[in-house]
């Protein structure tokens, strides 16, 4: 059998099979940037927000890849290999977007602790943005020719950063437009619920545009690119575990680089809310329930939204920076710049100059979302793109899990409940995953004419897309 070259895609196919992530990462965005927020409102305490967190870790750990390793055995002439993936996930996701602000009255109804229902729809949220994520990721490395991984990721990160920063500054945006950011004790203000409506919306129309504007390769095609027959053998999730132990060098390697990544993503996400309203705010740690701490958690999901913006703004500087100094060394230095924003945020205590720190941060986002698997792509075998990324999923959800133990005792007990000093050890430990990604060995540049072609759109267009 003679092998086919994967066909490069133009600009706008890639961005078709992206759109969905652009939902997705709304979704994320608006989770991200209030989850804290909601708990604090039903009763939380800031020094177990990082055990609620940890639902986002462990249902990632178990479902990404088990769901990559579906889709690598799925085929349908309709729906495809990874679509009817993420589309399960999004109305799942949709669902609990709905009801994770509205635990309160579901806890009425349901005559039980807010707490629990919050943490239900929570696990029901991270459950299916997992679904829904992974595949995205493995579509990728499904559609693209390797030359082409740095363009791809790239352009999922640009629209990553549109939908974060829509879904960040939503709460903020509903408030000046009118919609109340106070609520009664116990409760969500509406400018957060009507939010996470928008999101629900805004998640199932992406990802019905890639649904319907992305055609898959068949098995007979990966069959084709990779010079194999279509394997009739039934896949058992037991070859998860042959394939982990499997999993090449390059994974294991920048695996460390995710751990210290992803550690400081997560002290970011779970404790800038407490940070912000009492080191800037001066409230105290457990002063959730007034109109400053609303306050603080809008200004949160401006900066969130910051971040995302000037990450959007890096995205496109990634391409040609890691043409021009290599991609460990772009990763690098964009992790050092989000280190030191996240250690900023202590000494700057004006909050209208806070949006300064967002810069290095969005630069780290940036990159996070794009190198690590435009450096991974070329070592994965194509028709094990599903499970090993859901397996390379382990280096994100592994961090987080060992932050979410033993975040809130070290809040507690080493910062007396302010948070803002546990920021800053985030800081330092994406200043370790600057300096580990410079020693990564095997990583190549991409091919410079293929990257040009596809920026340009110019790349050949094929039926698949």
């Amino acid at each position: 059998m003679s092998k086919r070259i994967k066909p490069n895609l133009a600009l706008a196919q890639i961005i078709n099979m992206s759109m969905g992530f652009m939902g997705i990462q709304m979704a994320f965005g608006l989770q991200n940037g209030n989850a804290s927020r909601i708990l604090q409102n039903f009763g939380a305490d800031v020094h177990h927000l990082s055990w609620f967190w940890l639902v986002a870790p462990f249902t990632g750990l178990i479902v990404q890849p088990i769901i990559g390793h579906m889709g690598d055995h799925t085929w349908s002439d309709k729906w495809g290999r990874r679509k009817p993936y993420f589309l399960i996930g999004a109305v799942l996701t949709a669902v609990g977007l709905v009801f994770l602000p509205n635990a309160a009255s579901v806890s009425i109804f349901m005559a039980g602790g807010v707490l629990l229902f919050a943490v239900l729809f929570l696990a029901l949220m991270d459950a299916s943005i997992n679904v829904a994520m992974e595949p995205f990721r493995a579509l990728v490395g499904d559609m693209l020719p390797k030359h082409q991984g740095t363009v791809g990721f790239s352009v999922q990160t640009i629209l990553i950063g549109i939908g974060a920063v829509i879904g960040s500054n939503m709460p903020a945006w509903l408030t000046k437009l009118g919609v109340s950011n106070i609520a009664p004790e116990g409760f969500v203000p509406d400018s957060v619920i009507y939010s996470f409506y928008v999101g629900a919306a805004v998640l199932l129309l992406t990802i019905l545009y890639t649904v319907l504007s992305t055609k898959e390769y068949s098995p007979q095609d990966f069959a084709d690119f990779t010079e194999e027959e279509p394997s009739d053998v039934k896949p058992r999730f037991s070859d998860i575990l042959r394939d982990f132990a499997k999993i090449p060098p390059l994974m294991k390697s920048l695996g460390v680089v995710q751990f210290f990544s992803w550690f400081a993503l997560f002290t970011m996400w779970v404790y800038t809310t407490s940070s912000i309203a009492t080191h800037h705010f001066g409230l105290k740690p457990d002063d959730a329930k007034s109109e400053q701490f609303n306050n603080a958690g809008n200004l949160v999901g401006e900066l969130f939204g910051y971040y995302n913006l000037f990450a959007i703004g890096f995205a496109f500087a990634l391409i040609p920076l890691a043409k021009k100094i290599g991609k460990k060394q772009t990763h690098a230095l964009a992790l050092l710049c989000g280190g030191i924003g996240l250690i900023s945020m202590y000494f700057i205590k004006d909050t209208s100059l806070l949006w300064i720190p967002m810069v290095g941060i969005g630069f780290a986002w940036a990159s996070i979302l794009a190198m690590p698997y435009a450096m991974l792509i070329n070592a994965i075998p194509l028709k094990k793109m599903g499970v090993y990324m859901g397996i390379f999923n382990f280096f994100i959800v592994l961090p987080q899990i060992v932050n979410g133990i033993f975040g809130g005792p070290i809040v507690h007990s080493v910062f007396g409940n302010y948070a803002i000093g546990y920021v800053v050890v985030g800081g330092i430990a994406m200043i370790i995953a600057a300096i580990i990604s410079l020693t990564l060995k095997g990583v190549d540049h991409d091919d410079d004419t293929a990257v040009e072609a596809a920026i340009a759109g110019s790349a050949t267009v094929d039926k698949y897309a």
